[in-house]
């Protein structure tokens, strides 16, 4: 008998049954709850920056979110637009290099568009607060640097179609740094992995599937691919290349009996965001965590407010 992390899902850790196929795996504990922080401690500090992963780090996050894009020169920033104007002062720094968007004319700064020592010079801090002016956009091997041993890192591929339709092959670039950073390797027996990956791109996550088959992968999905992805048929095929889900939480509201089938298929269940502006009719974010943590079932969850995550 082998016991160790399996396909069965990122954050269970599981037992083998010996003579049994892959429907025989089963918990061999229950496993402790998971906070992500999302895009760091992003209810405190300004996302996708050292000062919100240290935080989300002294917050005692289990995992640390890091959306990822892709330089003109090919580097792995950590950015959760696919443009830069939203969180940069990149319209000031560099006011003649925006494109207009094809489908509605506005204009973006797009950074796949810029150099990474271009993008180095962009204030990431200023328009979340003052106080913290200065704070650039992380590289991903800056992000490992600040989180790494500390907590888990959970990358995102953000928009590979994008990448593609400029010849650039996000899946290949992410997984040859992964390697190349030894994240590619299984987790040890009865330990929680070092990294998960996660996407709303099916198909980046098939590829995945095949270049990096011992990281587990979660598909996120939102509620305009409820039909696909929730169903039996839609998380049986999830299930061939995932190793959990990601649905928005108001998807789980609608449809509590998903986090059931997703374990009966095999897959963990990480709804996102939860945050504490925005708690519904929950009297505060840790209510509504708790909600979903215990009396829904799921595994894990994105949060702003690691700090308010119920233990």
């Amino acid at each position: 008998m082998r016991v160790g992390w399996t396909i069965c899902g990122a954050l269970f850790t599981c037992m083998m049954v010996p003579g049994a196929g892959p429907g025989a795996q089963a918990p061999s504990a229950a496993p402790a709850k998971i906070a992500v922080a999302h895009r760091g401690a992003s209810a405190y500090a300004p996302e996708h920056t050292r000062a919100a992963y240290e935080l989300a780090v002294a917050q005692k996050a289990d995992y640390v979110e890091q959306d990822l894009a892709i330089t003109r020169d090919g580097a792995i920033i950590c950015l959760h637009d696919v443009s830069l104007e939203r969180t940069t002062d990149v319209e000031a720094r560099f006011p003649d290099r925006a494109s207009a968007d094809a489908a509605t004319g506005v204009k973006r700064w797009l950074a796949a568009d810029f150099t990474l020592a271009e993008i180095k010079t962009l204030d990431a801090g200023s328009w979340f607060d003052p106080k913290f002016a200065g704070e650039k956009i992380p590289t991903w091997q800056e992000a490992v640097a600040i989180v790494g041993g500390r907590a888990g890192l959970y990358p995102e591929l953000k928009s590979p179609a994008l990448y593609a339709g400029r010849k650039v092959d996000m899946v290949a670039i992410v997984a040859s740094e992964l390697k190349r950073g030894g994240f590619d390797r299984p987790a040890p027996a009865g330990a929680r992995p070092p990294l998960v990956l996660q996407s709303f791109d099916a198909d980046a996550l098939r590829a995945l599937a095949k270049t990096l088959p011992d990281v587990p992968r979660v598909l996120l999905i939102d509620p305009r691919m409820t039909t696909e992805w929730t169903t039996e048929a839609g998380l049986k095929e999830a299930r061939t290349f995932a190793t959990g889900i990601g649905p928005h939480k108001s998807i789980i509201l609608g449809k509590p009996e998903l986090v059931a089938a997703a374990h009966a298929a095999g897959l963990t269940v990480t709804p996102y965001t939860f945050r504490s502006t925005d708690t519904g009719r929950f009297g505060d974010v840790t209510a509504e965590m708790s909600f979903f943590l215990s009396t829904l079932g799921v595994d894990a969850l994105f949060t702003d407010n690691p700090d308010r995550f119920p233990r």
